[in-house]
């Protein structure tokens, strides 16, 4: 306490001094420099200021007077404070008040003064000092990254040239200072480019481009600023090159996608030409499809040849000399043979391969009009001296060499030889008849169609007419009994050789030869028989311009358009499109090869336009599924599979067809199944299991349930068989009118069946649908006509036959009267049920009738024909009036032996015998035949025997 004592002591007395002195205390005002500077770091608080902030009193020692209390700062917005360190010293420091931004404000300016503290403790009569500037400089802190001003930079150069600049980038940065704001440096980012930048981000490109090397270039750019800070995000530069001006096409696709089912499809829907600024007077544009390497030329219909004959119309009556192999037509069989596609059927001759076609199979009585077509594919003969290649041939079989007539190929020429007989003309006429053509020898698929009115020949190829260049006069042949052979790939010669053998091979190949005899094939159906399913197209005829002109070939795949004017010729190649109206087309490229001549003023040419060749992609189709569903058991009793009709095994059947399709909103991932209706070409019913036996049972169908169809049936013990190129529903009509008959069904428990159809020879199979159909030799009476004809509950069946006869003239014994009554009402009871049952089995009958009535319309349905008999069958052991008397008294008309085995089948009750099945079969049969001849009405009450 003593310590603390003297300071205060001491004060008191130094204030007490100056009162005695002068009386003031605070005679002094605190005093400051006039000016400072000061700076500070954004985002940082203390400012540095030279030179510090110290303010001096000259009342010091005294206190309060002489200390230094507050600094205040006067300014507008001035985010700084000044803090005094030390009252005793007079030191101060400024800090800033709030966060200090160099990009919002880099300088500041105010006013400061400085406080001391009064006279006394209360801080009365303060002084302050004169007013000071403080200037205070904000430092920068590189706290931002450069950006470009453009978020994508393009250009284009032209090739060959080198470019001191091809663009200029430019970045900016938002820092403040210099030091961090400006950019010091670009960067190109990819890697391997010939391109360069400089600081200023002009980009220049080190060696020469070319449009045939690279097209287009994306390369990334970045920037620094002046501190060394790279930008968050690069830039992209996208340089286009430009060729040298090239008169050709521009803006066209070098594979085009084809979607089945699409119908037709632009190919070139951007396509220009670019003749640099010349003026033409005319252009000539050719466009070809080439598909000589799709099926026979083109994506045409694979069907049989006979169903396409059928499609189109033409005459029946063809033979067809080049079948598939099959054990009736097993003449192929040894012939090489080329699928080529969708099951085409093409037969290959090497030169070492020919046929005989067997004597039944031979066309008869070729007249004055005949036919003779086929597909045919070859090139140039082998060898320096070329021999003739037979196609055909009919000649000798011994004896003698001579040929009748054939059709062969010789030095790229078709030769046709017919020689008449003398019984038919006896003149000096046409015997050879010669086409020189380029498709003869082009190794390219053509359809060849002769049509023969003696003396005329006409040729058709790919449906254009043809005459002979050439035509050769010979004398007939004379007439000899000798056989003669017909050949196919080569000519028989039956002599001057040690062994008959063949001789003139064919080199090629050969699809659908056939002969006509007696007609000849019209124009219209050669056209539609060689018909190409794919080709050329040309949309919006009405807005193409006046002077274009266009030109097809009779397939459509060769395009011809000719304009004076390059804009006319550019929109009519926009719309030209591919179209392919097969729904199932064979899926792979088709090639395009285009080629233009273009005329200026005064000149024949003067551009030189190159080739264009693109592939159109037919992409594969969606394979449908084809379903066959129904009934796959079927019970019937014996008694309808010996009737008239049989049974229809597959009567509740059903084909349907589905594919699987993309969703276009939810992409390939998201299939959906759509059914789909397309033609069949033939569906076979097989018999599983023992062939069927002619003598007790068939299969078949009636020839009206096929009119009106594309339709033909062919039927052995192993099966039926229904082909021809029809509807899917023309299918089910017929397939449900097949009938199924067994007139001998007492051995038979079950027949099976296995039904499968096919589309495009193959391509698409359905599913195997397997039947079976059961006997039902003994069954219930209920079970057979269902709950229709079962009598009312409160009526009891008499399970006994009954013999109701008039008594033969030697029963010398009376039935008593009471028995007599007994039988009688028995009688009456059985007539009841009988007749209700009856009328249940007619209304029933009538309904299946009149179901039946559309399958087969020429039998009659009605009642009185429906071979319906109500017969009560007399007991096997006659027994007297007396005994069965007494048998009725004695059980009152209910039954006396539970087994013993009597059935009611539909309206006809049966005794049990001891007779064995083929008994009962031909008593049933008897039966049959008798009901058969019946032509009554619907119910004759003089049939039924009591």
């Amino acid at each position: 306490m003593a310590k603390l004592g003297v300071p205060l002591v001491l004060l008191w007395l130094l204030w007490g001094y100056s009162l005695a002195l002068g009386g003031k205390v605070n005679k002094h005002k605190p005093w400051i420099e006039t000016s400072y500077h000061g700076v500070i770091t954004e985002n940082m608080d203390t400012v540095l200021l030279d030179p510090p902030l110290v303010a001096l009193d000259k009342d010091a020692p005294i206190p309060y007077a002489g200390e230094i209390c507050a600094f205040k700062i006067f300014g507008q917005d001035a985010p700084f404070e000044a803090v005094v360190l030390n009252r005793t010293s007079g030191e101060g420091v400024l800090k800033a008040s709030s966060q200090v931004d160099c990009e919002s404000q880099k300088e500041y300016t105010f006013i400061i003064q400085a406080y001391d503290c009064g006279a006394g403790p209360n801080g009365a009569d303060w002084k302050k000092s004169h007013k000071a500037v403080v200037h205070i400089q904000v430092n920068d802190v590189n706290e931002f990254s450069p950006v470009f001003r453009e978020s994508l930079y393009k250009a284009s150069v032209t090739e060959g040239k080198i470019y001191d600049s091809i663009l200029q980038v430019e970045a900016w940065d938002q820092d403040c200072s210099p030091q961090y704001s400006q950019i010091c440096n670009y960067e190109i980012v990819t890697a391997g480019t010939p391109f360069a930048i400089d600081r200023n981000g002009n980009i220049r490109n080190t060696e020469q481009l070319s449009f045939d090397k690279q097209q287009s270039y994306k390369i990334l750019v970045s920037a620094f600023d002046c501190g060394q800070k790279k930008a968050k995000e690069d830039v992209g530069v996208h340089i286009e090159v430009k060729p040298v001006c090239r008169p050709g096409w521009q803006g066209w696709n070098k594979r085009v996608d084809y979607e089945p089912g699409t119908g037709s499809k632009q190919l070139f829907p951007k396509m220009h030409l670019e003749t640099c600024g010349g003026p033409l007077s005319g252009m000539k544009v050719m466009l070809e499809l080439q598909t000589n390497h799709i099926g026979k030329g083109c994506d045409r219909e694979t069907y049989s040849e006979k169903s396409l004959q059928k499609l189109c119309g033409a005459a029946s009556g063809s033979t067809d000399l080049l079948p598939a192999p099959s054990p009736s037509t097993n003449w192929t069989a040894s012939l090489l043979t080329d699928s080529g596609r969708d099951s085409d059927l093409i037969y290959r001759f090497d030169g070492h391969q020919a046929t005989n076609v067997p004597d039944h199979a031979v066309p008869q009585n070729l007249t004055d009009q005949f036919t003779v077509a086929m597909w045919m594919k070859h090139g140039p003969s082998p060898g320096l001296r070329a021999e003739k290649e037979t196609i055909l041939c009919n000649s000798d079989k011994t004896e003698m060499n001579r040929h009748h007539y054939s059709l062969y190929v010789h030095n790229c020429r078709l030769v046709f030889l017919l020689r008449r007989d003398f019984t038919q003309i006896d003149t000096f006429r046409p015997a050879e008849f010669h086409w020189k053509l380029e498709q003869i020898c082009d190794k390219e698929w053509h359809y060849y169609v002769i049509n023969v009115e003696f003396p005329a020949v006409t040729l058709f190829v790919d449906g254009v007419t043809y005459e002979p260049y050439l035509v050769t006069d010979d004398w007939p042949i004379h007439s000899a009994k000798i056989d003669t052979q017909l050949t196919v790939g080569a000519c028989w010669q039956g002599v001057e050789v040690a062994t008959p053998r063949f001789t003139q091979y064919f080199h090629g190949s050969l699809s659908g030869l056939t002969i006509r005899p007696g007609r000849i094939e019209t124009q219209k159906v050669i056209s539609c028989l060689q018909a190409c399913k794919e080709g050329l197209d040309i949309n919006s005829l009405e807005s193409l311009a006046k002077d274009i002109k266009f030109y097809f070939n009779p397939a459509q795949s060769v395009l011809v358009v000719e304009g004076e004017d390059v804009d006319s010729i550019n929109t009519a190649m926009t719309k030209i499109s591919y179209i392919n109206s097969r729904q199932f087309p064979t899926p792979g490229l088709r090639r395009l090869h285009i080629t233009a001549s273009v005329q200026c003023f005064g000149e024949e040419t003067c551009l030189s336009i190159p080739d264009i060749r693109a592939v159109v992609m037919v992409l594969p189709p969606s394979e449908p599924r084809i379903t066959i569903t129904g009934l796959k058991q079927l019970i019937r009793p014996a008694s309808e599979l010996r009737g008239p009709l049989g049974v229809a095994p597959f009567k509740e059947l059903r084909i349907t067809s589905t594919v699987m399709r993309g969703d276009a909103f939810g992409g390939p991932h998201r299939l959906s199944v759509t059914e789909v209706m397309h033609n069949l070409d033939y569906c076979d019913v097989l018999v599983i299991g023992d062939e069927l036996n002619p003598e007790r049972e068939s299969l078949e169908i009636h020839h009206s349930a096929l009119l009106g169809k594309h339709l033909d049936a062919t039927n052995s013990t192993s099966g039926i068989s229904i082909y021809g190129v029809d509807s899917m529903a023309h299918y089910e009509q017929a397939l449900r009118q097949l009938r199924y008959r067994n007139w001998r069904p007492a051995a038979l428990s079950e027949r099976r069946f296995r039904l499968t159809c096919s589309e495009l020879n193959g391509r698409y199979t359905s599913n195997e649908f397997n039947l079976e159909v059961s006997v039902l030799h003994r069954a219930a009476p209920m079970e057979h006509i269902n709950h229709v004809a079962a009598p009312p509950q409160y009526m009891r069946p008499v399970h006994h036959p009954l013999m109701i006869h008039a008594l033969n003239s030697h029963t010398s014994e009376a039935a008593p009267p009471a028995a007599t009554v007994v039988i009688v009402i028995c009688i009456a009871a059985l007539v009841v049920i009988v007749v209700i049952g009856i009328y249940r089995i007619h209304a029933t009958h009538q309904e299946a009738s009149r179901d039946d009535e559309d399958e087969v319309k020429d039998l009659e349905t009605d009642w009185g024909s429906s071979a319906l008999n109500i017969t009560i069958n007399p007991m096997e052991d006659i027994r007297g009036p007396q005994a069965l008397a007494e048998a009725v008294r004695g059980e009152e008309c209910e039954e006396e032996d539970e087994d013993e085995d009597e059935e009611l089948v539909g309206s006809v009750t049966i005794a049990e015998s001891d007779k064995s099945d083929e008994e009962e079969e031909e008593k049933e049969e008897g039966s049959e035949e008798v009901v058969g001849k019946r032509e009554k009405s619907e119910w004759d009450s003089s049939r039924v025997t009591y």
